[in-house]
């Protein structure tokens, strides 16, 4: 979603950019939303700081139980794998770099909400969460980006496409005939 040519192409290109912006911002307001709002609970279970208990005693669980805690942490930040790469803009990335900058403000913003949670009334901070929402953000890069960015690259869409110019705005570039002097 670099310039793609001239004309309408910036403005598609800035388009792609406030709108992934804007499903940014939802998107975060609703992880704020679910994962830092207190909760009225009688008890709270310890804070989980042993990386794969948490998942070892939901494996330990019914299959559908399990599946359903797993995947609820996998799918809380995974739009993030697609949205942050969105909001970048960048057509031509490294895949490899692409990634490792996708996973890494994963990471980071899951280690944030985690740390936040230690102020929350009934929010319990998990090592597991911040392992599997990060899982779930490359996940999602990897399911994605790549063949939208193939894509993208070999067909542009119509709305990178070049506008036809107004009228009242200038043409091409008028072009001087050579002047051939004589010996």
């Amino acid at each position: 979603m670099q310039r793609q040519g001239k004309g309408g192409s910036i403005d598609a290109a800035v388009r792609f950019r406030v709108v992934g912006v804007l499903l940014l911002l939802a998107h975060l307001l609703f992880v704020a939303w679910v994962t830092l709002r207190p909760l009225d609970v009688p008890w709270v279970s310890a804070p989980n700081l042993q990386p794969m208990a948490g998942i070892r005693a939901d494996l330990a669980l019914s299959p559908v139980e399990a599946a359903h805690r797993i995947g609820e942490k996998l799918l809380l930040l995974a739009p993030l794998g697609v949205l942050l790469p969105l909001v970048g803009g960048r057509l031509h990335a490294s895949p490899l770099v692409s990634l490792a900058r996708t996973v890494a403000v994963g990471a980071l913003l899951s280690l944030g909400i985690e740390l936040l949670q230690t102020g929350v009334p009934g929010q319990v901070v998990d090592v597991d969460s911040l392992l599997l929402n990060t899982l779930g953000v490359a996940l999602a890069h990897l399911a994605v980006v790549p063949a939208v960015r193939a894509r993208l690259r070999r067909r542009p869409l119509r709305l990178l496409r070049a506008r036809p110019r107004d009228e009242g705005s200038q043409g091409s570039t008028p072009t001087i005939p050579r002047v051939g002097i004589a010996p």
